[in-house]
This record gives C-alpha cells, structure tokens and sequence, in this order.
C-alpha cells in the first residue's frame, strides 16, 4: 500500500442513475442549505464520466483517520470547546491528495496511463462511488462504513484510462440499528440516509456564514468546528483502528482547547494558531461566532467579561453571537443595562435584532 493511503478499491467509471437522483433530489428539497456549489455542478455528478469522459476506471482510496480516544470525551465540559477528529491537525487534502498523487505519477509511468487525482475536489458522489467499490456501504448517518475502519475514512479517486478489473461491492450492513440517527443532537438525520444539511452542527459551524439559528445554537453544545456524534455512535466503530498518519494525528492543543483562548482569538493569532488546519478556510469572524455559541451554552458565568468585549467586535456576525451568549449568562438586570447602551448606536440591523430577541 502506498504511504498515506490505507486502503484501495477498484470500480468502473459509471454509476447507476439512481445515485444522481438521489442527489437530484437532495437538491430539490434545499437540503444542500447555502452550499450552492452542490447545485451548480449537479449534472456532472450523475456519472465519473460526466467529469472525464476518457475514465474508464475509478481508483477509490481510502485514508484512516480513526481517533486514537474517544471523540465525545470533550462534550458538556464547561470551559473547553469540541472540535471534529478530522481537523485537529493538518488538513487532510493536502496529506491525502499528494499520496494520491505519487501513485497516480506510478501508474501514468508504469502503465503510460492517464491519470486524474481528486481530493474533494471535483463534483463526484464519492461515497456511492466508493460503495460500488467495495471500501463501505453509505450508512444511515449518509457517510461511509467500513467493516475494517469504521466511520472513519477519508476518501479520495484517482480516475484512469486503464480498464481494471473491478473489485466486487460492497452491500448494506446497517440492519435495523439507528444508532446515528438518535445521536444526532440537532436531528439533522430525519430519516435513515437523509440528512438536512440545514440542522447539521458540521454545516453550521463550517459553511454556515451567517448567524446560526437562534432554535439550534442550545443544541449545539460545545462544538465549535465540526460534530462527530453521528460517527462515533456507530457499532462498526469496534471494528476501526486508530489513524497511523502522523500529520493527522491530534494536536496536544486541539484535543480539549480552552473556550476562553479561543474567544480572544484576533484575525492575525487565528491565521498562526489554525496555520496548515483546514479550520483556517472559515476565518476568524465565523470561528469566534462559533465560540461564542458554545460560551452561551456554557453556564459559566465566568465568561461575561469576555463576551462583553466580544459585543464591541468589529464584526457584525460576533457581535450577534455575543449579544446571544450574553443573554444565556448574564443576570436580566446586566443584560438590559447593555441593551440600553448600546442598541441606539448599532448600525447592523441583524445585531439590532438580537438584541430585541435578548429582551422579549
């Protein structure tokens, strides 16, 4: 196996039509939420070689990134923040996708094949793709299962020109268990392989832009970058190994970091602290919003004066945040006061509007 990849599949370069249907109708129904990428590029989902019409195999690999410890350990634990297994070191694309691409080169060398790499990179249905395969079956939680690795694979293609025999798929071992389902801390999982990427605690922390809505931030808890609840709740995780890739292995300061630090992060120390993460792609403003939230659901009160300076940010979307969490901290006496201050001076009407929703 080549270094940095865990496991390989082969498939066709074809997917049955029910697969973009499927997507088709995700779309449809606006369960993509803002991701508007997802719908722009639908029809070349349908098929790889919708992509590359020269493909006529798919390299499906896998990447193991299974937590060496429990992934929930940190939820509920007042001052600390929860961040997802996947981002609590270098980005995996960058890791994954050079590996991808060494054996690429090997093939185009060896065999004078054609070769494309992709790491979420392009519009393919990866996890149908990679069921054809043989990697996993695409889970009631919609992501892949692994009878080897769990609910803990990166997955990335490599597209040829080579006509590879292709390896026997994989077929569905979720029984009747809906594990997944009542993990789900926002119910985003409304039914077995549907998820409303709307409710998802990953959506809203990562490509939500703007303020979270004000019914899900309670259910939130902690989590300020991602949500693993769905994956670690899974039975075939008693299958999985921990992940052997050192640049994806847990930073000792991201494993139970301090909500407190983080809050008080600026755009330069957020860019040196995240530098190499893939937690840099949402910026500061989105990740102190992020924070922020999980300070509101703290009730540690200890955090007024920090939310209290986060009220006068430069960013609309924080101060919004700060407004929310100083509403579930402070006495109703100290919250009025601050609305009285500084509501007359807010120009941005969505803050005005959080601190209306703070007093009614």
């Amino acid at each position: 196996m080549s270094e940095g990849i865990s496991v390989v599949r082969v498939t066709s370069a074809d997917l049955p039509p029910l697969h973009g249907q499927r997507f088709d109708q995700a779309i449809a129904e606006g369960r993509h939420g803002e991701m508007r990428w997802l719908a722009e590029k639908a029809d070349r989902r349908q098929s790889p070689k919708a992509i590359w019409p020269d493909a006529k195999s798919v390299l499906v690999c896998g990447l193991n990134y299974g937590p060496d410890s429990d992934p929930r350990a940190t939820l509920g634990m007042g001052n600390t923040a929860t961040i997802s297994v996947y981002a609590r070191n270098r980005d995996y694309h960058d890791v994954f996708k050079g590996a991808l691409k060494r054996t690429g080169q090997w093939l185009a060398s060896r065999y004078g094949a054609g070769v494309k790499v992709f790491v979420d990179t392009a519009p393919v249905l990866e996890k149908p793709l990679a069921q054809q395969a043989g990697l996993g079956w695409q889970g009631k939680h919609t992501n892949l299962v692994s009878r080897s690795f769990g609910s803990w694979l990166f997955l990335g293609e490599i597209f040829t020109t080579l006509d590879l025999p292709p390896d026997p798929p994989e077929f569905d071992h979720c029984g009747s268990c809906r594990r997944c389902l009542d993990a789900c801390p926002t119910g985003a999982i409304d039914a077995p392989y549907r998820l409303d990427a709307r409710r998802c605690i990953s959506y809203l922390t990562i490509e939500h832009g703007g303020p979270i809505r004000r019914d899900l931030r309670p259910l939130m808890g902690n989590r300020i970058y991602g949500c693993d609840d769905c994956l670690a709740a899974c039975p075939w995780n008693r299958f999985a190994k921990a992940g052997q890739e050192l640049k994806l292995q847990a930073r000792d300061d991201l494993r139970a970091p301090k909500l407190r630090e983080l809050a008080g992060l600026d755009d330069p120390g957020f860019r040196a602290l995240f530098s190499g993460s893939p937690i840099k792609r949402i910026g500061r403003d989105r990740f102190v919003r992020n924070v922020l939230i999980a300070i509101g659901n703290s009730g540690e009160r200890g955090f007024l004066d920090v939310v209290a300076t986060l009220l006068d940010d430069t960013a609309p979307v924080v101060r919004g945040a700060a407004v929310w969490a100083l509403r579930r901290l402070a006495e109703p006496a100290q919250a009025a006061a601050e609305r009285a201050r500084r509501l007359p001076g807010e120009a941005d009407a969505t803050v005005r509007a959080e601190w209306t929703e703070a007093m009614d």
